[in-house]
């Protein structure tokens, strides 16, 4: 794939002088309530289309036609306001309202004004997005907005997150929300060579994220949309002066906590006075102290650059980044390199009447992967050993016979540095939208987008002739010497294009007081990802034996084709109703399932412009909300379900018919007529504002009934081609009020506070999950394995929380330890077995909290984010792997180091299905602490510097004993690390 091609054109654009009569215009913005200055204020030309934005100290300069008289400023938060051009030198103080309700929001398919909003929207601007070292898009809006969780999927470079808004609201199907940016809505699948997809969006380049979280605003992405949507809208360019802006942050990153294990001198003071130890055991130890944790984990340093350029070439308003970011990992061997480059290009043409947007980002990602099985490893290897054996190697446990030991860890740090994996990533995500304004019926909008984001990842891994962890070491022979090394290669390519068409009129019908906003539209989405299978080999280049042969690829592809429409009237600007409907036709379902219907309907009062209210001088907004709607769901699935397959057979398998092998096929179960999921939800809401909208509030309650869940469960033997299978069986409700409250207590010439803090309570509820009533069936187990032999400890019921904990009671003696292996026989039959286990807890927590706190004293600023989860739970499949004693001398003539925690249980053998190892994990997180810095006018008065200082992953409270209280599905198995950041950055405006 090559970048510059694609970006050649709209950078040539960008050369292009501009020569037009014009006059300069100089000027300040003032906060009028403290004289602060304003940075970021719209400046514009009144009547044209020529703009700039303040610098941070609030001065602006703009070139405006030699015919222009008055400008205009705006900006969100505060009042709009005309001024005379005059001599050219405008100073102007704006009026702040906190949360102004014209501001402009995107919604499906247009943008409306907040005041007018019918659903459950919330918005998070640039000057709200978490600080610090910041990878990933979503990590800028972690905590911020009442029922929307992000939480990060480890500590490793470019790390994804997994967001969730409203809790999810489907089973076995994916539960994350649509994401649309600029318009492209992202397929959710992953990309070879990267660890997650969001890693190639530069989030210096994102301007605003916008949540829609009911169905009334939803619905109209219809079947994609069960989980809410986020729409990003990137950085724009603007009319008048070119300017500069360069952005630089430099951190360092720290392990947080460790897992506490046992020293060197411990262990070889309790494997000596062990009475059960015998001579041999004890001539295992060695002579060493190391600290195996130490051994794998750097402190990691990052860098995070860019430098974008706003401004206009031949009156077409533009936007140029670059990007370079590198990031090591605090697990050695791990590093992220990322270059992006993103264009946007706002012309508006024949006489205002058509707008084009055009943007194109571009991103190229190199990553390599750390071995994370080196986590584990570091927690369980013997203390007591160097890591380095006699001979220089890397010490190991081995067998009489000169094999590695198949009982043991393997040593840490051979599997981070014999273990070699580096993906390489492009990808290219663009669209051109036109909106054209007829010049005969300017009501009336065509609007057309076409996009399209493709990608390419590819990569190689391989593992040194000496190497622990090689699979070869199962192939010796006389043709391969003992644990040669392999290697192999992966390739992905993702295609995905975006058609979309949708008339917008707009009316104001002044004879009855009233507005129509009516759109109409067509969608096309084509996604097609294709995956290369190769073959492994030894390093001797003969091929591994098992390996898929090279010939082989994997096209996964499917289209989606969507009718919709939307309805908003205004009734003297207090009274609006709204309603939507989306039919979609996916080729994921067969012909009589394959279209879809999804509604939806909303009314707003808003109260505050009844004459009661209207006139008042503390009530500045009252406005109640009520929606219905029908959503639906289709990802998460294969793309083939309802098609009876078959799959081809290992190259052990094959079959001889005389001299000839042949490959021989197994079918597959498949359910010819699954369908979609569908959605029904509720949602009641109420905004309210005070004192000119210094303190805002907004209350949501909702219902949400998920109907034909699509769910994995067991089937009668001989009906299918398996014993399992996912079919749409089972239904599952969710309820919950989420609280959003924003204040500025105080405001005056030198002094700001601005306070935000959210709160959501969650309660998900499985229903139904098998076709017929079974009052034996306890459930599906589900989650991870816990141990070797695939024992889980979670399971879908009816009446609980998908994935609660289902475990084994455990009975404590006088002394408050638990008694090995005693449970309580819950049915009372005198017998332990599986019927004794119970439902405990769930891992998703129902209550949620985010606090974030800005203090603002003449120059200097300070930000702090916090967050709380209250009443989640979570097992320590680290503690009851390795958390028993007798797993420190293993006969297997292995010494394993354990937690010393496992001496607070005593158990000798791994108690795995315990209710012991399952922990209140409630937590409080402080994420973000910074201090900024404005340090004026530089550089004989040509840029204007902003210095600041980060700590991110500050502190955590929590009762939990386990590295971090937030893993998502709550199960602890060495999780990667989040690591303790502090960041410096520097932000120069020219």
């Amino acid at each position: 794939m090559n970048l510059k091609r694609l970006l050649i054109i709209p950078l040539l654009l960008l050369i292009l002088p501009a020569f037009a009569q014009e006059k300069v215009v100089i000027g300040s913005v003032t906060d009028s309530a403290n004289n602060k200055p304003l940075g970021g204020v719209t400046v514009t030309a009144t009547g044209t289309n020529v703009a700039t934005a303040t610098l941070n100290n609030g001065t602006f300069k703009l070139n405006v036609p030699a015919n222009a008289t008055t400008l205009t400023i705006s900006s969100i938060g505060y009042g709009t306001q005309q001024a005379s051009i005059g001599n050219g030198t405008v100073n102007v103080s704006l009026a702040g309202t906190a949360g102004s309700l014209n501001e402009v929001v995107v919604i499906g398919y247009g943008t409306t004004k907040k005041k007018d909003l019918t659903g459950s929207v919330a918005t998070v601007n640039e000057k709200d997005f978490q600080k610090g070292t910041i990878t990933t898009p979503e990590q800028l809006i972690a905590g911020k907005v009442a029922g929307v969780q992000v939480i990060s999927n480890g500590g490793a470079p470019g790390a994804g997150s997994i967001i969730r808004i409203r809790g999810g609201a489907s089973l076995n199907a994916s539960n994350d929300p649509l994401i649309v940016i600029d318009g492209i809505p992202l397929s959710g699948n992953g990309i070879s060579g990267v660890a997650n997809q969001l890693a190639m969006i530069n989030p210096n380049d994102i301007e605003t994220f916008t949540i829609l979280k009911d169905a009334a605003s939803t619905a109209i992405y219809g079947s994609r949309a069960s989980n809410g949507v986020i729409l990003i809208t990137t950085k724009k360019g603007r009319k008048g002066a070119t300017r500069i802006n360069f952005v630089t942050n430099f951190s360092i990153g720290t392990i947080a906590k460790k897992l506490d294990v046992l020293t060197g001198d411990e262990m070889r003071s309790y494997v000596n006075n062990n009475p059960d130890a015998t001579a041999e055991d004890k001539a295992l130890l060695g002579t060493a102290s190391t600290d195996w944790q130490n051994e794998i984990f750097q402190t990691a340093i990052t860098s995070d650059n860019t430098i974008s350029v706003t401004g206009a070439a031949a009156n077409i308003p533009y936007r140029v980044s670059l990007g370079y970011l590198t990031q090591q990992g605090i697990l050695k061997t791990g590093k992220l390199q990322r270059g992006s480059l993103s264009i946007g290009l706002t012309p508006m043409l024949f006489d205002n009447h058509l707008r084009v947007d055009i943007n194109v980002k571009g991103t190229y990602t190199q990553s390599d992967f750390a071995n994370q099985g080196a986590i584990g490893s570091a927690i369980s290897f013997d203390p007591t050993q160097s890591v380095y054996n006699s001979k220089g190697g890397y010490f190991e446990w081995i067998q009489s016979n000169g094999t590695f030991n198949p009982n043991a860890p393997a040593n840490p740090v051979g599997l981070l540095n014999q273990y070699h994996n580096t993906g390489k990533t492009s990808r290219s995500i663009g669209n051109i939208q036109l909106d054209y304004k007829l010049h005969f019926l300017p009501d009336l909008h065509f609007n057309l987008n076409l996009g399209y984001d493709i990608a390419e990842g590819h990569g190689d891994f391989s593992t040194d002739d000496s190497a622990r962890q090689s699979p070869a070491s199962i192939a010796k022979d006389s043709t391969h010497a003992p644990y040669s090394g392999t290697k192999g290669q992966y390739k992905q390519t993702v295609n995905n294009v975006v058609g979309e068409f949708y008339l917008n009129y707009l009316k104001d019908i002044n004879s009855i007081n009233g507005n129509i906003n009516a759109v109409a539209g067509y969608g096309y989405y084509d996604n097609k990802t294709t995956s290369y299978n190769f073959p492994s080999y030894f390093l001797d280049n003969d091929s591994l034996p098992g390996s898929t042969p090279i010939n082989k690829t994997d096209i996964q592809q499917n289209t989606l084709i969507s009718f919709y429409g939307r309805l908003i009237y205004t009734q003297s600007g207090k009274y609006i109703f709204a309603g939507s409907i989306r039919t979609d036709g996916s080729s994921r379902f067969a012909k009589g399932n394959r279209w879809g219907v999804f509604p939806s309907g909303a009314f707003t009062w808003r109260v505050n412009q009844e004459s009661f209210l209207k006139n008042s001088k503390t009530v500045s907004d009252l406005k109640l909300r009520l929606s219905y709607g029908v959503t639906g769901q289709q990802d998460g699935l294969g793309n083939y379900s309802y098609i009876p397959f078959y799959f081809q057979s290992q190259n052990s398998s094959q079959y001889q018919l005389g001299n000839t092998f042949y490959y021989v096929y197994t079918p597959v179960a498949y359910a010819a007529d699954i369908k979609w999921e569908q959605t029904e939800a509720y949602n009641i809401g109420i905004d309210v504002g005070f004192l000119k909208n210094r303190i805002t509030a907004s209350v949501d309650a909702y219902y949400r009934k998920t109907k034909d869940l699509l769910n994995t469960f067991n089937i009668p033997l001989g009906t299918n081609f398996s014993n399992r299978i996912t079919d749409n069986v089972g239904n599952m409700t969710t309820k919950g009020v989420e609280l959003q409250l924003n204040a500025t207590p105080v405001m005056n010439k030198t002094f700001r506070w601005d306070f935000s803090y959210n709160i959501a309570y969650n309660k998900r509820e499985i229903t139904k999950l098998t076709a017929n009533t079974d009052t034996s069936f306890v459930g599906n187990s589900t989650g991870p394995s816990v141990d070797f032999l695939g024992d889980q400890i979670q399971i879908n019921s009816v009446g609980y929380a998908p994935y609660s904990f289902y475990a084994y009671k455990q009975i404590y003696g006088k002394n408050g330890s638990p008694i090995e292996g005693l449970y309580a026989d819950l049915n009372r039959d005198g017998v332990i077995n599986q019927k004794d286990l119970y439902h405990y807890k769930s891992p998703f927590a129902p209550v949620t909290m985010g606090f974030t706190n800005t203090v603002a004293y003449k120059n200097w600023s300070l930000n702090m984010v916090l967050r709380a989860n209250i009443g989640n739970y979570m097992f320590n499949q680290v503690a009851s792997n390795s958390g028993n004693v007798r797993a420190i001398i293993d006969p297997n003539h292995v010494i394993h180091n354990v937690p010393q925690s496992a001496f607070e249980a005593s158990f000798q053998l791994p108690q795995v299905q315990s209710d012991y190892y399952l922990t209140n994990a409630s937590f409080l997180k402080m994420d973000n602490i910074g201090l900024s810095y404005d340090a004026g006018k530089i550089f004989n008065n040509k840029a204007n510097l902003i210095v600041g200082a980060n700590c991110q992953n500050v502190f955590v409270i929590t009762k939990y004993d386990g590295l971090d209280p937030e893993i998502y599905g709550g199960v602890d198995n060495n999780i990667y690390p989040r690591p303790r950041t502090y960041t410096l950055s520097v932000n120069l405006n020219f």
